[in-house]
This record gives C-alpha cells, sequence and structure tokens, in this order.
C-alpha cells in the first residue's frame, strides 16, 4: 500500500476520475479533498493488486465501487466517442487498436488525440497507446493502437 503523498506526486496531484486539481493540503474530509482510489473494494481479494489512483473524495465517493466513466473534454469536436473505460479495459486486456471517435476535420482529430493521450497517461498509465488520425467518409476517425 502506498501512502497518500506517493500516490499523489506519480499522478501528478490530477484526480483520475474528473481530470482536475487535487489540492494536497485540503482536508481529506473535504469534498475536493485527496483520496486514494484502489479500484477494488478493500474487502476484495483484488484489492492487493490494484492499482491505486489519485482521486477527489467526493469523486471516490460518487464512483462507489461502480465502474466509473470518465468523460470526454467537452472542448473536443468528437462524434461518437468511446467510452473510455471499456475501451482502455479491452486495450489493456487484447492489444491491437480500436476507432475511438469521429471528427470533421483533420485538425479536430487530431486536437482530440493530442488530448486522448495525455488523459489516459493519468487514467492508465499502464497502457502505452499511440494515436493515429484516418481520412473516412468525409470525416475523420481517431485511432487508439496499444503499443
Amino acid at each position: 500500500m502506498s501512502t497518500l503523498n506517493e500516490v499523489g506526486e506519480r499522478d501528478a496531484w490530477r484526480c483520475w476520475l474528473c481530470d482536475e486539481p487535487v489540492d494536497p493540503d485540503a482536508s481529506v474530509n473535504s469534498a475536493r479533498g485527496p483520496s486514494v482510489d484502489s479500484g477494488a473494494s478493500p474487502k476484495s481479494k483484488k484489492a492487493a493488486a490494484a492499482v491505486q489512483r489519485l482521486a477527489h473524495r467526493a469523486c471516490n465517493t460518487r464512483k462507489g465501487s461502480v465502474k466509473p466513466v470518465v468523460p470526454w473534454s467537452p472542448d473536443l469536436f468528437v462524434v461518437e466517442p468511446a467510452p473510455i473505460v471499456t475501451t482502455v479495459e479491452r486495450l489493456t486486456r487484447k492489444g491491437g487498436r480500436e476507432v475511438v471517435a469521429r471528427c470533421p476535420s483533420r485538425a479536430e482529430a487530431e486536437k482530440a488525440a493530442v488530448w486522448l493521450v495525455d488523459r489516459l497517461s493519468r487514467f492508465a498509465p499502464e497502457l502505452a497507446v499511440a494515436t493515429q488520425v484516418e481520412a473516412g467518409g468525409g470525416q475523420f476517425l481517431l485511432v487508439l493502437r496499444a503499443v
């Protein structure tokens, strides 16, 4: 088990669920205060092997023991974005590549690609990924590939 400071330093003091900064000096009882999410309940046999990640206490509490939803940035122009959590699980398990979004322009697809790689570096640091933008059908496909 890692300490809160170790997990916070590793995760650059950003919440893995909402991707907002976490104040390391905030009270752990505050909604925006730091907490460690182990990804499994402490009574679970998987708890010891679970990846520990930094979260706001409120984000961690809201997630509870259900699969989290990690949203795409509202600043991106993406159509039919793939669920990030499911995509990460599948690429971790099987490898390969997946089309994760469609964009109306190459510039929008490249902007989304940069954001997605940055977001996954904090959300799933154990998964090495590369992106590719492919033209198709009057739009641009954002492809995520496990490397």
